[in-house]
């Protein structure tokens, strides 16, 4: 269900850009809504989600479809924890298409999905990685790197059960909003994936914007 939002970017407490390829790492507070605007269109951003005061609380794909009862996330979609906990909901959004199943790309799934010359490509694991070896503050390893949303990536579900990556159907200024219902360590990799349509074969930039409560 597409459903634009009320809030204002001016008055964002963070408005940030993520290159092309690159993490990004952030805490927002029960309470706070958290955008991701796709700049150029077609650009996956893969998302881990965390309870800022239990790591071992996170983001759980199972809970989230078989609570939702459905595969695909929009507006009114609970993000559920490993907890059976509501992390997030999803409060807006001008995509309308989200993927929780398809995974996030790495070294080894470059190498069986595409070829051995694929496998040292720049990948999201290696994004989460860089990103918790640099952080001090959280205690991440990578155990923790565990399921994620693939924000704006289209991977429909085929008749006998299978899963394919398409093209994109996001755009140039597309957004989707999350309300934190608990304090929230996002993770994001800014997908550099250059093997398959997610990010129309060329990664790009994507903005970050944090709100705090009206």
């Amino acid at each position: 269900m597409l459903t634009e939002s009320q809030l204002d970017p001016t008055r964002a407490t963070t408005d940030e850009i993520v290159p092309a390829g690159a993490p990004w790492m952030k805490t927002i507070r029960q309470g706070q809504v958290f955008r991701i605007l796709d700049l150029e269109g077609n650009q996956a951003v893969d998302t881990l989600f965390y309870n800022a005061h239990d790591m071992e609380e996170r983001y759980s794909a199972v809970d989230t479809i078989q609570r939702n009862r459905n595969v695909y996330l929009t507006v009114g979609t609970k993000l559920y924890s490993t907890e059976g906990k509501v992390m997030l909901t999803i409060v807006a959004d001008t995509c309308g298409r989200h993927d929780t199943l398809g995974g996030a790309c790495a070294q080894e799934s470059n190498t069986v999905r595409y070829s051995l010359d694929k496998r040292f490509m720049h990948a999201c694991r290696d994004n989460f990685m860089s990103a918790i070896a640099h952080d001090h503050n959280h205690g991440l390893t990578k155990r923790d790197i565990t399921h994620n949303i693939n924000f704006f990536m289209n991977v429909p579900v085929t008749p006998d059960g299978g899963l394919t990556f398409e093209d994109g159907i996001s755009a140039p200024g597309k957004y989707v909003e999350m309300r934190a219902e608990m304090d929230v360590l996002i993770l994001v990799s800014n997908c550099p994936q250059l093997n398959n349509p997610c990010n129309a074969y060329n990664p790009t930039p994507v903005r970050m914007l944090v709100w705090d409560p009206s």
